[in-house]
């Protein structure tokens, strides 16, 4: 006869794998819907990195945060302070009641997505026909781009420096844009190529008109005739396209999923959800022990590359200039010192297990859809190559902060997908080289890396909670 005493002993040893719905009240799991319906506004209004640092500034400010820049340094006393570079990237501190000297909390998420980028002399004519030449930004698979409705996002810089907005598909009033595919009656040949070769980047040209302008001088009147429209419009000439930041984003409003709205389909939670969950755990901390200092990043899509990613010292220089205001003596040795005594959380998503392609997972240790915030002790793949990884001692400190509130739900880790697959990175490796210590934490999607990707509304609640808790520790 089995000893009940040791099964019960058992029970207690093993880790049991939580769903955040299940464990959680429905007082708790309202806080959940309502934290999920700002966020699916936040995901809507906010489909490019330029707009999110708009946004985020605003909030800034309205929360009595001071802007500084390059050249104008903190004063002494600051308490709140943020600097936005180029537009494109953000960061931002709360003093903590401990020197910033001594080491800081650090939340690092990513706002830039997979998208269609505007080639810088892109509109042509063919068959009577408008298109804009497109050049593919990030990892979406090429051929989900056809036959969706699209929207055109960015600025335009003039050469006297004038920034003109360009929204175009956002209202319902509005016209969207398309990329066309063929008819499946015509798609034999098409059909028998690897889908990596159906749709070649090259093809992914946007239709924008074909309405013709009455010059009967012009050898291209679809095209000139889209150019008198964006003269008219934006005051803008062809060249101008040549200094403009425009991408192509899917159209329409971040949605909620399924009879019991539990999950939330949109376009960019790779990262934004991690940044929306960030920002608002900063805002809602009061007197922390440590200074508090969350960054938003460009560029990670495609390798963190360029001097608003990750790799730019603009991080490290915001840092430093809180130290220099801190006292009359810094130098380098102060910030590296301050660095190496830090804690960081590198605030990023991972793909969930999907039971529809369960051959591409270890299904023992693949995370769950709406089982939490996922802790990742390394990423990359194949012989853990490209990734960080957390030592045993901040993985202890990190489950210790999160399980000091039970409302926290969370799992654990192993890479993206099986062994031997390529796996992903993350900006975490680039904080490792200031000899912090980071681990990777985010939440797990679906359809990661395609123009609707889906999220669970437990674990979008789970990250803000420990993201909080982590940033009061």
């Amino acid at each position: 006869m089995p000893n009940k005493s040791n099964k019960s002993q058992a029970s207690k040893l093993s880790l049991k794998r939580q769903f955040c719905f299940d464990k959680w009240s429905s007082t708790t799991i309202n806080k959940a819907y309502k934290f999920s319906d700002d966020y699916k506004t936040f995901l809507t209004n906010n489909k490019t990195e330029r707009e999110v640092v708009e946004t985020v500034t605003k909030l800034l400010t309205k929360n009595n945060f001071t802007q500084i820049n390059f050249t104008n340094k903190p004063p002494k006393n600051w308490k709140k302070l943020f600097l936005v570079n180029r537009h494109k990237a953000l960061i931002f501190a709360i003093k903590g009641k401990k020197s910033t000297s001594s080491g800081i909390n650090v939340i690092a998420s990513h706002i830039d997505s997979p998208r269609l980028d505007i080639k810088l002399t892109p509109i042509y004519e063919k068959e009577h026909l408008a298109y804009m030449k497109t050049h593919y930004y990030g990892g979406i698979k090429t051929y989900q781009w056809t036959t969706l409705p699209l929207e055109l996002r960015g600025v335009v810089v003039l050469e006297n420096g004038q920034r003109i907005k360009i929204n175009i598909g956002s209202k319902s009033t509005d016209p969207v844009f398309i990329i066309t595919d063929l008819l499946p009656h015509l798609s034999e040949k098409q059909m028998e190529l690897k889908l990596k070769d159906a749709i070649m980047g090259e093809n992914l040209n946007l239709l924008i008109g074909s309405n013709s302008t009455k010059n009967k001088q012009s050898k291209q009147k679809v095209k000139d005739n889209i150019l008198n429209l964006l003269n008219q419009k934006y005051a803008i000439k062809e060249e101008d396209l040549i200094s403009a930041d425009l991408e192509i984003v899917p159209a329409g409003s971040a949605r909620d999923i399924g009879f019991d709205s539990s999950m939330i389909a949109g376009y960019g939670q790779d990262d934004r959800v991690c940044a929306y969950a960030s920002i608002q755990a900063a805002l809602n901390i009061k007197n922390p022990d440590k200074t508090t200092v969350v960054i938003f990043l460009d560029r990670e899509e495609i390798g963190s590359y360029g001097n608003t990613g990750a790799i730019s010292s603009f991080s490290k220089d915001f840092i430093a200039s809180l130290l220099a205001a801190e006292t009359n003596q810094f130098d380098e040795n102060q910030l590296r010192d301050c660095l190496s005594a830090s804690s960081a959380i590198s605030a990023d998503v991972t793909a969930a297990f999907d039971p529809h392609f369960a051959d591409v997972s270890d299904p023992i240790t693949a995370v769950r859809m709406g089982a939490g915030l996922v802790l990742e002790k390394y990423t990359g793949g194949r012989g853990k190559g490209g990734s960080n990884e957390a030592s045993a001692e901040y993985m202890a400190k990190i489950r210790k902060i999160l399980n000091s509130n039970k409302e926290i739900i969370w799992q654990a880790a192993s890479g993206t997908g099986k062994v031997d697959f390529r796996g992903g990175g993350t900006v975490s490796i680039f904080f490792s080289q200031h000899n912090m210590d980071v681990v990777d934490a985010g939440i797990a999607l679906f359809n990661m890396h395609a123009p609707f990707e889906v999220a669970h509304k437990g674990d979008i609640y789970s990250a803000y909670l420990a993201f909080k808790q982590f940033l009061l520790s």
